[in-house]
């Protein structure tokens, strides 16, 4: 096989292997695959010098200490070695850390569909971070009816990643994905 061939190959493959790990869905939110989360970061293979080629997959946790993040390694290197890919290794990549602004256009709408009020721009002040022990934004519009009339019932909801609302003009309760 020439050198180009061999090349050509390898993208082939690599193009095989983010396809497959795209797909893989986030353990806490199955509405979202890692890909719309915005966690999988690369994808990339690597040959050896006996030419044995091992795919790795770089992802970012939505926060430090995410415990579905051991979840999320094992079906990845599942997914791949189900794609022939033998070799797996996940690495976890901390800079820049992850924001809910890398969570995809698809992503969000999948969150709104599943009930859930997607998270808004992460705020960026410039300069250092106020601290502000009241609530640092506005509450989100209600999923389901879309009112703006929505108040927090708890900061944290079935994840850390997520606030409890309720909604003051269908009654209803709802979980809002934190700006991060």
């Amino acid at each position: 096989m020439s050198t180009r061939e061999g090349a050509r190959a390898l993208s082939r493959a690599r193009e095989r292997a983010a396809e497959a790990a795209a797909r893989v869905r986030d353990p806490e939110m199955p509405m979202l695959t890692l890909a719309d989360l915005g966690v999988l970061r690369a994808v990339e293979i690597e040959r050896d010098a006996r030419g044995d080629e091992t795919v790795i997959v770089s992802i970012t946790p939505t926060y430090t200490g995410c415990p579905a993040m051991a979840t999320m390694r094992d079906d990845l290197v599942h997914r791949l070695n189900d794609a022939g890919f033998p070799r797996v290794e996940v690495r976890v990549v901390l800079s820049p850390p992850w924001s809910t602004d890398w969570i995809s256009e698809r992503g969000r709408a999948a969150l709104r569909e599943a009930g859930l009020s997607a998270p808004g721009p992460a705020p960026r002040p410039a300069g250092p971070v106020p601290l502000t022990l009241g609530p640092a934004r506005p509450a989100p519009p209600c999923p389901r009816c879309g009112s703006a009339a929505t108040r927090l019932t708890s900061e944290f909801g079935a994840t850390a990643c997520k606030a409890l609302y309720r909604c003051t003009g269908c009654l209803e309760p709802f979980e809002h994905v934190k700006e991060i």
